[in-house]
């Protein structure tokens, strides 16, 4: 009976981190199978371009999105305070020409539920229904959770962009990307229980 009760107990200080362990990254295997390697959307027209500050490529993007006309208005979000529409484009060496007008920037978010409820209240305020997002491919998954969250009414087409440094193919073999991903992966995670949490805690 000892040794029953022995392995009883390893089972119990055991067993379930590993199972939770195996769960994890299983869906970390899945999660990194479906960040977007190619764009699968490039044609079609929104109200809005939405660009969610983290990298050049994203802004670079979004303005080139603006310009062929993809949308009627780019909105930055989370951008610092104190930068204005000029200021951007200065530092993303953008000559401020016809676009200059048709961006508008967001300056309360820190994090991608600041982007998403931030968006949110904008695009409510502009009478919009559809927008196009622009983030890294990596952050793309978290962010329409987030977003389609936020504004489950509004039709959202992803629209990733691909940083240089993050290697997809055998990624487990670069230590960065393998970081990254895990890191999103796990923030991914977050985001749906922190979502479900809400729902019980609104069920009456």
């Amino acid at each position: 009976m000892g040794l029953h009760r022995a392995y009883r107990l390893l089972f119990r200080w055991t067993g379930v981190p590993l199972a939770l362990a195996i769960f994890w990254l299983a869906g970390l295997l899945w999660y990194a199978s479906v960040i977007p390697g190619s764009l699968e959307d490039s044609d079609s027209p929104t109200d809005a371009i939405i660009v969610l500050t983290g990298g050049t490529e994203r802004l670079e993007t979004g303005l080139d999105l603006l310009r062929r006309k993809m949308g009627q208005k780019l909105f930055v979000s989370g951008v610092y305070r104190g930068v204005d529409v000029s200021e951007l484009l200065r530092l993303s060496r953008q000559k401020p020409d016809e676009v200059e007008c048709c961006i508008v920037l967001g300056h309360t978010a820190d994090n991608t539920v600041g982007n998403a409820v931030e968006t949110a209240a904008w695009m409510q305020a502009e009478g919009f229904r559809s927008l196009r997002l622009v983030t890294s491919n990596y952050h793309m998954q978290r962010s329409l959770l987030e977003f389609r969250y936020a504004m489950p009414e509004v039709t959202i087409v992803p629209h990733p962009v691909f940083p240089h440094k993050v290697k997809l193919s055998q990624w487990w073999l670069w230590p960065g990307t393998a970081h990254l991903i895990a890191a999103e992966y796990t923030k991914f995670l977050g985001a749906h229980l922190r979502h479900w949490v809400e729902m019980l805690e609104e069920t009456p």
